[in-house]
């Protein structure tokens, strides 16, 4: 008969199992299904994984990437931009004052998003400059840009949820 010691005393020998159990059914289907994977499965599952881990990344660095550019614009050529503030007169000054100053939000919420400081704060900034621009857009009648805007905005809505995120500035 075959034993084993339990705690290395010598009255405390038990009896080895004369069988290895049986793995759980669901083991066993887990067996079998990574049995049929083909190598190509097998790669697909690994890109699939590391697009996960890494998509929420570059969707927040897209996202600062894209308000860098309507930044620089709007800081660069103010005037152009003054027909999309509502309910104010495009050729006042008022008009330009606040493109400035949407820029400068524009811009600085770009580098936070692309530097990874506070990513989750900044995509939700994000998230209210784009639908306060979406509001705007629809008041002055521009609808083909603003379904664009509801996509990017919904973007930044799911980047606010994002915990899982990479390339991070941490204080």
């Amino acid at each position: 008969m075959s034993t084993r010691w339990a705690s290395g005393a010598p009255r405390s020998r038990v009896k080895a199992p004369d069988r290895v159990p049986a793995p759980p059914p669901a083991a066993q289907a887990e067996q079998a299904e990574q049995a049929e994977q083909t190598p190509l499965t097998g790669l697909a599952e690994r890109v699939g994984a590391i697009t996960a881990e890494w998509a929420p990344t570059a969707g927040r660095i897209l996202l600062g990437v894209v308000f860098f550019w309507f930044g620089y614009h709007e800081l660069v050529q103010p005037g152009g931009w003054t027909q999309y503030v509502p309910v104010v007169n495009e050729s006042s000054s008022l008009a330009v004052i606040l493109v400035l100053a949407h820029g400068w939000v524009l811009f600085i919420t770009a580098a936070a998003l692309v530097a990874g400081i506070a990513p989750r704060a900044a995509a939700a900034l994000a998230s209210v400059l784009l639908l306060e621009i979406t509001i705007s857009l629809a008041v002055s009648g521009q609808s083909p840009t603003v379904l664009r805007d509801v996509g990017v905005l919904g973007l930044a809505v799911c980047l606010t949820g994002c915990k899982n995120q990479r390339l991070l500035l941490r204080g």
